[in-house]
């Protein structure tokens, strides 16, 4: 049993040079970190790519790169140093040792009115924190390691993943005050231009209530990118279906309409909003305060 347990420990501080190599990109640097002489961090290295078969880092004149053996392996070694920090019950281990790259996918709309914005605050707190904002209408797959954590309005399956719903937000028609105010209470959806999808998305929920209901409505502007449709809209241009949290942060206001417009208003879609992350990593330090800001961000913002 002693000896498994030495094995154990001599694993751990292997993954654990490795970590700090890895993320300091200097042999010197991953040193000065964990409290050894660079000649130890060296030596240990050498014998854990031994041990492995493979070698992790090219050494260069400018420090040290990682090899791809050594990206792929990154990932387990992440998951065991958080297993350790669960091991060790260490309390103060996800402030202290919250650093390094995470990767953020979510879509351009969400990633410009509520992920980038809220940045500042993750950084206050998680000065060695970089974030990677990958905001595109592409869906990363995080079982590849595409991304670290996903804000999606899809729940999405897979036994490797972590789910959890951050949000819940009604769509509903908002334009700029100015244009509300002119248009005064609706009596058609006709009686106001719109602002809607391009057609390479017309099977989009709102996109579909936009065609069903307002399909005699002049269109000021058709383009499937959110972010312009909420621009275009923040002139008064026209109308636009946006989810309620997406109002005040872009100056827009609920449109106003007569009580017989009340059952098409009704069928206005709702979106849900996940926090997505893979399961093997959720707990791996720089991750884990990555996915709490980002829940309490989202709940704060849509009063969930």
């Amino acid at each position: 049993m002693a000896a498994n347990s030495q094995d154990q420990s001599s694993r751990w501080d292997d993954v654990r040079i490795f970590l700090a190599a890895h993320r300091m990109k200097s042999l010197g640097a991953a040193a000065a970190r964990l409290g050894l002489d660079t000649s130890t961090v060296s030596r240990r290295l050498t014998a854990f790519e031994e041990s492995l078969g493979t070698r992790l880092f090219e050494r260069t004149r400018e420090g040290i790169v990682p090899t791809h053996a050594a990206e792929s392996l990154v990932p387990a070694a992440e998951a065991m140093e958080a297993a350790h920090a669960r091991l060790t019950r260490d309390a103060s281990s996800v402030e202290a040792e919250a650093e390094g790259t995470v990767r953020i996918s979510t879509a351009p709309g969400i990633a410009d009115t509520f992920v980038a914005p809220s940045l500042v605050r993750l950084r206050k707190h998680h000065p060695k924190i970089t974030v990677e904002l990958d905001a595109s209408t592409t869906a990363r797959d995080l079982t590849r390691h595409e991304a670290d954590i996903a804000l999606r309005s899809l729940e999405p399956q897979g036994s490797e993943l972590v789910i959890t719903k951050v949000a819940t937000a009604p769509w509903l028609g908002a334009a700029h005050p100015a244009l509300v105010k002119e248009l005064g209470k609706l009596e058609s959806w006709a009686d106001a231009p719109w602002i809607t999808w391009d057609r390479d998305l017309a099977g989009f929920p709102p996109a579909r209530w936009v065609a069903t209901h307002a399909a005699k409505a002049p269109v000021a502007l058709r383009t499937s990118h959110f972010s312009s449709q909420l621009a275009a809209a923040r002139t008064g241009l026209g109308i636009v279906l946006v989810p309620k949290p997406y109002l005040a942060p872009h100056e827009l206001v609920p449109i106003r309409y007569d009580a017989a417009l009340t059952p098409s208003a009704d069928a206005w879609p709702s979106d849900d909003l996940w926090l997505v992350g893979h399961r093997a990593l959720r707990d791996v330090p720089r991750i884990a305060v990555v996915w709490e800001f980002l829940a309490n961000e989202m709940r704060r913002i849509t009063g969930g």
